[in-house]
């Protein structure tokens, strides 16, 4: 079966930076389709914006109190899909990366966790094509090294592309964008009770079923969030 999955990520600068802005979780977010419901996929979105007519870029940085029913909208159409469109995140506490163990090179530790985030995802005998946002300050060779070492990792499946692109270009990107940053901010503490963006996690984790998006088993197979543990330990 082929697979598309749209990746974005969310204060990777406390990586790839040596001074930020004290947030304590980076984020690595994926959405995962199965190829042939793209289409199907899009025009809904296409019929949402049309709907409650907003057309700008779908950025998590852009929930309003305007834009609330929008993406609440957006995120009962990810709900709807049940495990057809699926979640899932990396949540890394920088002030605990080891950096002797990446070589002292950050965007190589950064690529790492972009690996440990779609590696465990990955079933055999399966296609996955991968499309990464564009950020300026990745290096191409990184996102080949990315594919190689998914290959390798899974012989019986076939990665066919790993490919940045902007995002303005792709909406699966954009409501990737837009279900990390919930996770984000629930993880990182950021959302003042009774915004817009709060009601909009809430409105979630009701729909989830859940109290409070916080990290889940490796088995939580719709919006899975994995937070890394790097201190070691069972």
């Amino acid at each position: 079966m082929k697979f598309e999955v749209y990746c974005d990520e969310n204060h990777q600068d406390i990586l790839t930076a040596k001074e930020h802005d004290g947030v304590p979780h980076m984020t690595i977010g994926s959405l995962w389709i199965p190829a042939e419901s793209r289409n199907g996929i899009k025009q809904k979105i296409s019929e949402i914006r049309e709907r409650h007519n907003k057309y700008g870029e779908i950025k998590w940085s852009k929930v309003s109190p305007s834009s609330l029913d929008f993406n609440k909208a957006l995120f009962d159409l990810f709900l709807s899909y049940g495990t057809e469109m699926r979640f899932r995140c990396i949540a890394v506490e920088a002030d605990k990366i080891k950096w002797d163990l990446h070589e002292n090179d950050r965007e190589l530790g950064f690529y790492k966790f972009y690996y440990q985030m779609l590696h465990h995802w990955i079933l055999d005998f399966n296609e996955y094509s991968i499309f990464c946002d564009y950020k300026t300050n990745k290096r191409k060779k990184e996102l080949h090294e990315l594919k190689r070492c998914l290959a390798c990792a899974n012989l019986s499946s076939d990665i066919t592309q790993v490919q940045a692109l902007p995002s303005k270009k792709l909406v699966l990107i954009q409501l990737a964008d837009l279900l990390l940053g919930a996770a984000s901010a629930r993880i990182n503490k950021t959302t003042k009770k009774g915004s817009a963006k709060d009601e909009l996690i809430r409105h979630l984790e009701k729909r989830l079923n859940i109290e409070c998006l916080l990290p889940t088993t490796k088995s939580e197979r719709k919006f899975n969030i994995f937070k890394i543990n790097l201190s070691g330990g069972w």
